[in-house]
């Protein structure tokens, strides 16, 4: 595949800023140009086409230009970040790369050869088809990462479609599948993206002022931060026009203060999965939690209260799992979901929900009710075992100020009370003594 139609529209806007990094602007004119010099450094280092390629490092005109470079020179590509140096390794050996271009905080980078040859049997094909690809891991929240190869024909033929053109803060990682659909939608529609050094409230309210940002993609976790941080009272973020939020379940009670603080800006749920893609989305409304799921070519069905997709954009499968497809192309996303008409709500992942005696209790509920309590900051719900009713609902909260926790745990199953069921009120509660966040603003939910 060739990225000419994607170069040909960054051509007609040479002049745009598409790239701020460190509150400097590269122009599309500046980065056609880094990717012409790419093309150079990779004929001089000898990676061929086909080559599978990690690139190490995070959003920035370097790594945005090489990743541009390799796609159109049909490799696979493999982004890595710091928030998964511990797997490095593992990855690199799943992926079977040849190649790891190491980005630096400064910019500098530097090549690492390999002694690999890659015998996998999807890569093989992929690579015998000239087709570029794309690895990303997915988080392991419950056990291994799976590596996930994507086609990239297929993935990026979306965005061949015009939309419309913002300045877009690259909250999701590099190595995100959220990540990388802000950059290439930015990139295909002549908008600016936003890279970030730091995500917490008070930096990124900073960047949406200083830059005029428009779209802000991110987790209904920040979210809930940058409300309990107030950091938005002190910025002007009259700019922005719209916020996305997806990668987990958003709670009620956190959707309705982002409404009530940002009453101007469209708030838009979005959906999708490293082995999808990102799927389009409409909210019903801005306060809403329920969303339409679709778009072109994809088709969707509920079987038991679960979500299943079927989408041309779909992985060519894992590299060191079964495939999760059926016969017929359709994955069982493994979301639950209630169902209104063409719209739905997702309730959690089927993994993360807790069973009390034969009763299933959704995290996000309990937690959207515990998120109104006075002096609660923060709130993760997750089962413990049980020998008598299998798993207990318990609860690990971040408070604004502190707070006996006799005390709260009394509080907690006062105020519950009048908002939940019997069995799903906590039984557990404990003060969290570290983040309850990981690196990619998910919650943690593990023991």
């Amino acid at each position: 595949m060739s990225l000419g139609w994607l170069f040909e529209k960054m051509a007609q806007w040479r002049d745009a800023s598409a790239v701020i990094c460190r509150d400097e602007h590269t122009t599309y004119g500046e980065l056609l140009e880094r990717v012409e010099a790419w093309r150079q450094v990779l004929d001089q280092a000898g990676v061929p086409p086909g080559a599978i390629v990690a690139v190490e490092g995070e959003f920035s005109p370097g790594t945005c230009t090489l990743l541009l470079a390799l796609i159109d020179r049909s490799c696979i590509v493999v982004p890595i970040t710091k928030a998964v140096a511990a797997h490095r390794n593992d990855f690199l050996r799943i992926a079977e790369v040849e190649r790891v271009a190491v980005f630096d905080d400064d910019g500098a980078w530097r090549f690492e050869n390999r002694e690999i040859h890659p015998s996998h049997p999807m890569l093989r094909k992929l690579l015998d088809d000239g087709a570029p690809g794309l690895v990303l891991f997915s988080s392991g929240s419950t056990g291994e990462s799976k590596a996930v190869l994507s086609d990239l024909d297929r993935l990026l033929e979306k965005f061949k479609v015009q939309r419309q053109r913002l300045v877009t803060l690259t909250f999701l990682l590099f190595d995100h599948i959220g990540g990388f659909n802000t950059l290439f939608y930015a990139f295909s529609n002549g908008g600016a993206v936003v890279t970030v050094q730091s995500r917490s409230p008070e930096e990124i309210c900073r960047l949406i002022e200083l830059h005029q940002v428009e779209l802000l993609p991110t987790t209904p976790t920040f979210l809930n931060l940058l409300l309990l941080s107030e950091a938005y009272r002190s910025h002007d973020l009259s700019s922005l026009k719209l916020i996305t939020y997806g990668t987990e379940v958003m709670p009620d009670s956190t959707l309705q203060r982002l409404h009530e603080a940002f009453p101007n800006v469209r708030l838009q749920q979005t959906y999708g999965l490293t082995e999808l893609g990102i799927l389009r989305s409409k909210s019903q409304d801005s306060a809403s939690a329920w969303v339409k799921v679709g778009g072109e070519g994809i088709e969707t069905k509920v079987v038991d209260g679960t979500l299943w997709v079927k989408a041309p954009s779909a992985m060519a499968g894992y590299l060191n799992a079964p495939s999760p497809f059926d016969a017929e192309g359709w994955m069982n996303t493994e979301d639950l979901v209630e169902v209104s008409g063409e719209y739905v709500r997702f309730l959690g992942r089927k993994s993360q929900i807790i069973n009390v005696g034969g009763a299933k209790v959704y995290p996000a509920e309990v937690e959207s009710v515990l998120l109104q309590m006075p002096n609660v900051g923060d709130a993760t719900v997750y089962g413990r075992p049980n020998p008598i009713t299998g798993q207990i609902v318990a609860a690990r909260l971040t408070l604004r100020e502190p707070e006996d926790l006799a005390a709260l745990t009394r509080r907690v199953r006062t105020f519950c009370r009048e908002h939940l069921a019997a069995y799903k009120i906590p039984v557990k509660v404990e003060l969290a003594e570290v983040s309850q966040v990981s690196a990619r603003f998910k919650k943690i939910r593990k023991l």
